[in-house]
């Protein structure tokens, strides 16, 4: 997937993770429910005033926590490495997704960048979404 590092709309950005935030709990029963595979949440890392976002993958909660393994390759930070273990608090992520019947659910903040991407990502990526 190409990175994107800017040229989306910061508010349809902000309200993605809103919605994100504020539809956690359902990601969550899902989760504990096993509907679904591949469960991951997006965090934000800050590294010398820059920041970049990452997913943590084989993610646990408790306590309010979620806690995983940075699942994609620092572009930018570098206080931060593909496989390191992360722990974040729940109201901190920025989204989640996970997979069922061949459809990503939630991945809120890909809507925002669709328009920064070739056509051919893009159009290949709302199709796997479970809501384009």
């Amino acid at each position: 997937m190409t990175r994107v590092e800017g040229g989306y709309d910061e508010k349809e950005m902000e309200a993605a993770i809103a919605r994100a935030q504020s539809e956690v709990d359902s990601f969550l029963a899902a989760w504990k429910e096993k509907k679904g595979q591949d469960f991951s949440v997006k965090v934000v890392v800050e590294d010398q005033g820059k920041s970049e976002s990452f997913w943590l993958t084989e993610i646990k909660y408790d306590a309010g926590e979620f806690s995983g393994t940075i699942g994609n390759v620092p572009g930018i930070a570098r206080n931060v490495k593909f496989g390191q273990k992360w722990t974040i608090k729940k109201e901190q992520i920025s989204d989640w997704m996970f997979m069922r019947e061949g459809k990503i659910h939630g991945n809120y903040t890909m809507r925002p960048l669709l328009k920064t991407l070739p056509n051919d990502e893009a159009d290949k990526m709302r199709s796997i979404l479970a809501e384009p």
